[in-house]
């Protein structure tokens, strides 16, 4: 039987000792026998997805809302597959500097604010929604300045949300936007401290990275493929260091009820159009 062929973007180095790893892995149990494709960027992919050129893709959210919506205009459907644990129940924060003079959100009023890349649902499209929602409205009430860094990768590379808070760091804006596991990282890594930062608000949560089955995939065989991934358990030695390099302890049933946020977002920015056409103007991944 011909293996099933996974789509994932090369947003790091670390992307092919993943996929290399999990296909040893699998191979070793006797599972699903799977290879890979590596792409640059997201829209190529959902688009090949969707072609039948591949059969699952490992799709950032906002990938699997586009994906979503070119299957459903054509009269087909992707399939949630599976997710990590820690891809569930994320927060985006707005934050300042501690010993500045913004208190509130509506304090930003007049102000600036450093987001990520063009693309990025955690540092700009679901945090400049947040702003919207209470009475905060970018590029009206409050300047946007963007770092466009690794557009494309749908935020997965954080040097957007880097130089962001390296921008709020050194006073060239009043706030930042970035994911709350990533200002544990900057504060690790010895960017700014928790201390220095204060959080004036938070996203609702909101869900990330989803494998998403393409319409042409064998049900029974992503069923196994659902099943291998499921099973694997952080308690053994051979597969913890892959769980470790993508982010988990535990694979879990993929769902969709954690897209909301995200799919207001993308409405609200023009970022995709109803049927998964790219219509925001700026993009260019």
């Amino acid at each position: 039987m011909s293996e099933l062929l996974i789509g994932s973007v090369a947003y790091d180095p670390k992307v092919v000792t993943i996929w290399d790893g999990f296909r040893a892995y699998l191979r070793s149990v006797d599972g699903p026998a799977i290879d890979y494709v590596l792409y640059s960027n997201y829209e190529r992919q959902v688009d090949e997805l969707l072609a039948g050129t591949i059969d699952l893709a490992w799709n950032s959210p906002l990938a699997w809302v586009r994906a979503d919506r070119l299957a459903r205009a054509a009269g087909t459907t992707v399939t949630p597959v599976f997710m990590r644990d820690t891809d569930r129940d994320l927060r985006s924060a707005v934050v300042t500097l501690a010993d500045g003079p913004i208190e509130s959100l509506s304090d930003l009023k007049g102000k600036r604010i450093a987001v990520g890349a063009v693309d990025s649902p955690q540092s700009t499209l679901l945090p400049l929604s947040y702003l919207r929602s209470v009475g905060v409205v970018p590029g009206v009430d409050v300047e946007v300045v963007r770092f466009d860094v690794g557009v494309g990768l749908h935020g997965d590379h954080i040097g957007g949300e880097r130089d962001a808070i390296v921008a709020l760091r050194d006073g060239r804006v009043d706030a930042a936007a970035v994911l709350d596991a990533n200002l544990m990282t900057f504060a690790r890594e010895g960017t700014i401290s928790a201390s220095a930062l204060r959080i004036l608000g938070h996203t609702s949560d909101f869900d990330h990275c989803m494998m998403t089955a393409g319409p042409a995939a064998d049900p029974e065989r992503v069923a196994e493929l659902t099943d291998a991934f499921l099973a694997m358990s952080y308690a053994d030695a051979a597969v913890r260091p892959l769980l470790d390099l993508e982010g988990l302890t535990q694979w879990v049933p993929g769902r969709t009820s954690g897209y909301g946020p995200l799919e207001s977002a993308v409405d609200e920015a023009g970022f995709y159009d109803a049927h998964g056409g790219i219509t925001a103007g700026d993009y260019r991944p």
